[in-house]
């Protein structure tokens, strides 16, 4: 082509030919460039001056200042105002919705009515990204991290009833080295569904990398910060169980995990299409179609490359990997509550209320809390220990939690005084079954049985049974008419009735009595 820029060894074999008198036909045909190119080269050579000598003594950058061949081309202002513009069309792309033809469309091209079309528009931008956006070509060590993201694009399930369609979450993991894929679909991005996608994509590698890169999402990083983001508690404990590391990426740098970027593209091709005629009723439904196409697409080759993610995550990866604890991670919700004057606390997801020691009165708590436990502790040390129980406005109580003064309330309950009764005789079990249905408030009752109870232990036995059997024949159920009864002795009353009823019923020998013979 004529008026190529040609290299600059070349360069010097035109002007050596050139000094040592070739002819111009024998020099393009020896350094094989056009004739046009050659006499351009021959006519700066010329209106330098310079003798062959003291060319030989320059260096290329030297050289090629003299000639001129590397001299920027003057910007116009049409190119002045487009690269002007590209930083604040950067920012601008960053919303949710901007499109650089939507910017093209209602600011720029609104702007600058002469500027450029949609197409060099775009690429006067691209330059712009590289000459101030360079981008760095990042080496991924095995076993080294796990990066992981939400598809901006949802999946469906249809609710069978109503044929309402719910939108899904897709979770997508990808281990640098080896760049194998894990996904799943989830109900939403909370941190129960996306500490148990994570999970799941650590069982799936068999193993855990070193460090976890997860996006400024909620359930991961509490507060985004380019420095220390704080990261979420409950992600941060899976984290410690799996013995990783959480490193946030920053915020708006989505080159920070371009793989999982990019696998999240893939998928939208190879994933999303070859779902898109098919119908799920169920997330695990939904979920068993994803695992069959996650193997599909795992085992696919890279482009041009003869091995795929599966073949390379055994051949490089696998073996770096941490071992998976024996134990799968139990996510502990967190609550931070205040111990009540009564020496409980209050889970608010249940409305229920659990004891602590009573020396942690007034004093702030932590509990965590899973499906069936219920922890507390206090400056990181466990206090108390309850299995869970949602009952709403119920109290579980330890009696060992209680102060002193208040421990013997604890032991108050129906079963204890009809256990006890039950071992003196049916008729105190009578009483005592009474006296629990009678009373309004519970507490009265249990006074009221204490005091029964202990009564049995002040007389004998048999004048305890019949006063109790006397003042159930009186429909007097309470301590203080039993307390009556025996202390106006009105027992020996009821032995009296029952000894002259027994004596009643056994017919004396006399000789008067004639018998049954008698009158046959």
């Amino acid at each position: 082509m004529a008026n190529k820029i040609i290299s600059m060894s070349k360069i010097r074999q035109l002007l050596r030919l050139y000094a040592q008198g070739s002819s111009k036909n024998k020099i393009s045909n020896i350094l094989n460039i056009s004739r046009n190119t050659m006499k351009r080269y021959l006519r700066l050579y010329r209106n330098l001056g310079l003798p062959p000598e003291e060319l030989d003594k320059l260096t290329d950058v030297e050289l090629d200042k003299l000639f001129g061949l590397s001299q920027p081309k003057p910007v116009t202002e049409k190119q002045k105002a487009i690269y002007e513009y590209c930083p604040e069309l950067e920012k601008k792309l960053r919303k949710p919705g901007n499109t650089r033809r939507r910017l093209w469309e209602t600011d720029y091209i609104v702007k600058h009515p002469d500027g450029y079309l949609f197409t060099q528009f775009t690429c006067y931008y691209a330059k712009w990204l590289r000459a101030n956006k360079p981008v760095m070509h990042m080496e991924h060590k095995a076993g080294d991290k796990m990066y992981i993201d939400y598809a901006g694009k949802k999946l469906h399930i249809v609710n069978p009833e109503t044929g309402e369609l719910k939108e899904v979450e897709c979770f997508i993991s990808v281990l640098g080295a080896s760049q194998l894929t894990y996904f799943d679909a989830t109900e939403s991005q909370q941190k129960e569904d996306f500490i148990r996608s994570c999970e799941n994509a650590l069982h799936y590698y068999g193993g855990v990398p070193l460090a976890i890169v997860p996006d400024n999402l909620k359930s991961a990083v509490t507060k985004s910060d380019k420095y220390e983001p704080t990261i979420n508690e409950a992600f941060g404990q899976f984290a410690d169980h799996y013995s990783s590391t959480v490193l946030p990426a920053r915020a708006y740098k989505p080159k920070d995990k371009s793989l999982v970027e990019g696998a999240v593209k893939i998928i939208y091709n190879r994933v999303y299409s070859k779902l898109e005629k098919q119908t799920f009723f169920t997330l695990e439904s939904l979920n068993e179609a994803l695992r069959g196409l996650l193997e599909e697409y795992n085992a696919i080759n890279f482009t041009n490359r003869t091995y795929s993610r599966r073949k390379l995550f055994e051949e490089i990866e696998r073996a770096y990997l941490q071992p998976l604890p024996s134990k799968r991670f139990i996510l502990h919700k967190v609550q931070i509550v205040t111990v009540s004057k009564y020496g409980h606390v209050c889970l608010t997801e249940d409305k229920h209320y659990y004891s602590v020691p009573h020396s942690y009165i007034g004093k702030q708590v932590k509990i965590c809390y899973t499906q069936q436990q219920v922890l507390i502790y206090h400056n990181y040390l466990c206090i108390a220990c309850h299995q869970r129980n949602k009952s709403p406005y119920g109290y579980t109580t330890l009696p060992e939690h209680l102060a002193p003064q208040h421990k013997y309330l604890a032991l108050w309950n129906p079963e204890k005084y009809i256990s006890q009764a039950k071992e003196i005789d049916p008729a105190v079990l009578e009483l005592i079954e009474r006296v629990l249905v009678k009373r309004q408030h519970i507490e009265q009752s249990y006074k009221s049985c204490e005091g029964i109870l202990r009564l049995s232990e002040k007389v004998e036995k048999e004048q305890f049974i019949n006063a109790c059997k006397l003042a159930l024949d009186y429909q007097q159920y309470s301590y203080k008419q039993l307390l009556e009864i025996l202390e106006r002795r009105q027992y020996k009353l009821k032995q009296q009735e029952d000894a002259s009823s027994s004596e009643a019923k056994i017919i004396p020998l006399h000789p008067n009595i004639r018998g049954e013979a008698y009158y046959q």
